[in-house]
């Protein structure tokens, strides 16, 4: 890796902004002052220190995004803006990707990370990883749909769901409109809308509320994303 792209994935700035650093003679490589940001280092074995104070490369990055409308969950595309597109370039890292897909009108958490296995565990069908949705539905959703929610519903293209908890929160009458909460333990296809569809409505408005037991952080608006706390990680983990 270029030692100017290791300061700037190490929290040291845009590439500019590393370029001033490196010239003020402050970077050392392995013990002797480095300004050329070109460079090539081993960043799991060379010691980079700015100002006196070893830095340490992470291998892996973990954030909690909160998708916004209009955005794909993709790693790259010709067309249309990715939720990497949504991190800035000092948080870039080789390899990022979303763990899962939410669609392009569908907001909410969603985990960034260059951890493929940590994805593997939060994605693979045999885990069942519980993930939690708020949806507003047209059509007045009833106890007769908990109860076949909670049983496993057949969708389009006759497949069948596993068990889902079905809670209903708001019901305007006047508008016939449902706000839900839907927890579902795999990720199939357009799910939850479909889900909705096959008991004769529709998904009007749809957000992910939490994955794994990590909840959308509340003070994360639109767009916007952090890192993933200690805590947080661990709990994903297990």
């Amino acid at each position: 890796m270029r030692l100017d792209k290791f300061l700037s994935h190490t929290g040291f700035g845009s590439r500019k902004e590393v370029k001033e650093i490196l010239k003020k003679k402050v970077v050392c490589v392995n013990g002797k002052p480095e300004k050329n940001g070109k460079k090539s280092i081993d960043e799991n074995k060379d010691a980079v220190s700015v100002y006196g104070e070893v830095v340490n490369y992470k291998k892996f990055v973990y954030y909690m995004l909160n998708k916004p409308k209009g955005v794909i969950s993709a790693t790259e595309d010709k067309l249309h803006r990715t939720v990497i597109d949504l991190i800035s370039e000092v948080d870039q890292v080789p390899g990022l990707f979303p763990v899962g897909r939410l669609d392009k009108d569908t907001t909410g958490l969603l985990i960034i990370t260059n951890d493929g296995e940590l994805s593997h565990q939060l994605l693979s069908p045999k885990k069942k990883v519980p993930k939690l949705y708020q949806a507003k539905v047209a059509g007045l959703m009833t106890a007769e749909d908990v109860l076949v929610f909670s049983t496993g519903v057949t969708i389009s293209g006759n497949e069948h769901c596993l068990p889902a908890k079905l809670m209903i929160l708001e019901t305007d009458v006047e508008s016939e409109t449902t706000l839900i909460n839907l927890e579902i333990v795999e990720g199939k296809f357009h799910q939850v809308k479909r889900m909705v569809e096959a008991v004769g409505k529709k998904v009007v408005t749809l957000d992910r509320q939490s994955m794994g037991g990590l909840f959308l952080d509340s003070q994360l608006k639109k767009g916007s994303y952090r890192e993933l706390t200690d805590e947080e990680l661990a709990n994903l983990r297990n």
